[in-house]
């Protein structure tokens, strides 16, 4: 069975996390995926923690469906060969610091002279043009500067980091999708291009209504806690043995919420009566729904909560999460074999096709696993060769 993207080649000097998530996705969508390492050190991600067999499992959860080959490209026969590469290639991908590539004499001008269909896509910080664009950036570092912090936490309490790491995330998404309407305009047109994505750019992207309520109040928007800061209720409530998460989208989920926990004289209440009116006596409504939310367990509260076709959820933990039945019926939770790891579970493939569906053909590959057998496959080079050339630290 024919995989979406099967066929595109993919030459990938990305490394740790927004652009080796860049990379799995198209990967898992059935690109070759080249990823061009470091000799000797390799990714950075390959020294993160936790590890399994002196493996990283960070970096195994980041680069399945990946061949690796070490390359010095600091080294002239080493840029000599990338070159010969990338004439063979659909798509060169690097998260460097702007200014990296062209440095070392193979920026997207070079490149694409070299060929002109070529998708170039560079992700980094603060994107390739800006007063800001040489400077450095990890994660933490634009969740504070592009905002979302500053609307995370406890109301009342300081900015918060969000969990996962979407500073990166954001950026390999966008990225990925940047990807895929270039190779669509290179199927129109011939010519390749470069995209530039800024993980800074992402995060102002993905602010969707703090930006909103900001320019039409005036208003900063601050950390808010669990509730959401234009409906009610649309909060986690506390149980009689935990806590579940409700959210009432419309009026008449509302009145559908009222008449299960019991309180239908709400849905008449003036002061309660549209959304606009929910927010603006918040203080008041709280306490009035949340009390008997107390009298019955989470589960028993799904269960109601289903059966009127509220949105509702208990709020799992990370054990809970790869147990779900959900999550495991959506083949979300998978597990791979590791030649070193050995079998360990991962996050599966979000996209659903219904034709040509993702697999995960590979797990991550041990550094430079793959250097003779790419070398041999895409530049016709023989075993001799090859061993010259490691001879003189090229790989």
């Amino acid at each position: 069975m024919n995989l979406p993207l099967e066929g595109i080649k993919v030459l990938d000097l990305t490394r740790v996390l927004a652009g080796p998530y860049a990379t799995m996705i198209l990967g898992d969508l059935g690109a070759d995926i080249i990823k061009i390492e470091m000799p000797v050190k390799g990714d950075d991600a390959r020294h993160f923690g936790p590890y399994v067999k002196d493996e990283s499992a960070y970096f195994m959860s980041l680069n399945r469906n990946k061949r690796s080959i070490t390359l010095n490209l600091k080294h002239q026969k080493g840029k000599e060969l990338f070159l010969k590469m990338v004439k063979k290639a659909d798509i060169v991908v690097e998260n460097y610091r702007p200014g990296t590539m062209e440095k070392l004499g193979l920026g997207y001008d070079v490149l694409s002279e070299i060929n002109p269909s070529i998708i170039y896509a560079a992700t980094s910080g603060y994107g390739h043009t800006g007063p800001y664009s040489k400077r450095a950036a990890y994660d933490a570092v634009v969740q504070a500067m592009g905002g979302i912090m500053s609307i995370t936490g406890e109301k009342g309490g300081k900015p918060t980091r969000v969990g996962s790491s979407i500073g990166d995330i954001t950026a390999g998404l966008f990225t990925a999708i940047g990807i895929l309407a270039a190779l669509n305009n290179r199927n129109q047109t011939g010519k390749g291009q470069k995209v530039d994505v800024a993980m800074l750019d992402c995060q102002v992207a993905i602010l969707e209504n703090a930006i909103a309520r900001y320019v039409v109040t005036g208003e900063v928007p601050k950390p808010g806690g669990n509730r959401h800061p234009s409906i009610v209720p649309f909060e986690p409530f506390e149980t009689s043995n935990g806590e579940i998460m409700v959210a009432a989208g419309n009026d008449a989920l509302w009145a559908a919420f009222c008449k299960v926990i019991g309180r239908e004289e709400l849905i008449e209440d003036e002061r309660f009566k549209t959304n606009p009116l929910r927010n603006e006596n918040y203080d008041e409504l709280r306490p009035l729904i949340a009390d008997p939310m107390k009298e019955k367990t989470t589960e028993e509260w799904q269960h109601l909560l289903d059966q009127a076709g509220i949105p509702n959820g208990p709020i799992n933990t990370i054990d809970k999460v790869i147990e779900d039945p959900q999550v495991l019926a959506r083949e979300m939770i998978v597990e791979i074999d590791h030649p070193v790891a050995g079998k360990l579970k991962v996050p599966g493939i979000p996209i659903k096709f219904s034709r040509t569906p993702g697999k995960i053909r590979r797990t991550a590959p041990l550094l430079g696993e793959h250097t003779d057998e790419i070398l041999k496959e895409l530049l016709d080079m023989d075993s001799e060769e090859i061993q010259r050339l490691k001879n003189e630290n090229v790989f």
